[in-house]
């Protein structure tokens, strides 16, 4: 008898041992926690933000010589150019933000704000100093359309055209404004 309880006991041991064993660690847990997170991100391309612009230009070559120079863009890959040499895709860095282009094609329905004659789109482009980017951007081939200054919400900023027909506002934030200052503030400048 003594030897079946002995045997009963040896064989409940080594199961609590492999529960034990098969219980995941912290550090198995928290691996395990990080390789779910990843595998939650991969439904966009690393480096890139949920929203990420597609540009329609009449010029694709010419338009990414100019964000170069302007912003100082860094294509990711070759450009995936038609045989008439017309970019049909390139994928172009500034800052910490991609964003992609091609030249407009009237097969895939995309036409450029110069063809337009209008665009319906503005970007923001924040910058360590807007005042030099912004002399960057005009001596690259844009046309300036407000001069780099103060705002009432706490950026110094300007607008530019580029040779593209999109617009570009070019901010240094430089204070921090709460909501409420800023009402103030605005309707002290435009009389509200």
């Amino acid at each position: 008898m003594a030897g079946k309880v002995k045997k009963a006991v040896q064989k409940k041991l080594v199961r609590k041992k492999r529960r034990v064993k098969n219980k995941p660690t912290k550090k198995k847990k928290l691996l395990q926690k990080k390789k779910a997170a990843k595998r939650a991100s991969i439904f966009r391309p690393g480096g890139y933000h949920t929203l990420t612009p597609y540009l329609s230009v009449h010029d694709g070559n010419a338009a990414v010589d100019y964000y170069t120079k302007a912003f100082g863009a860094k294509e990711k890959a070759g450009r995936m150019s038609g045989p008439d040499g017309k970019i049909m895709h390139t994928e172009i860095k500034i800052g910490d933000s991609y964003f992609m282009l091609a030249d407009e094609s009237s097969e895939m329905g995309n036409v450029s704000p110069k063809t337009q004659g209008k665009t319906t789109v503005q970007f923001l482009i924040y910058v360590k100093n807007a005042d030099a980017i912004m002399k960057q951007a005009v001596a690259a081939g844009g046309v300036m359309i407000k001069p780099v200054e103060l705002q009432f919400y706490g950026d110094r900023s300007g607008r530019l055209e580029d040779p593209f027909g999109y617009t570009w506002f070019i901010a240094t934030h430089v204070e921090d404004v709460s909501p409420k200052e800023m009402v103030k503030r605005a309707a002290a400048l435009y009389g509200g």
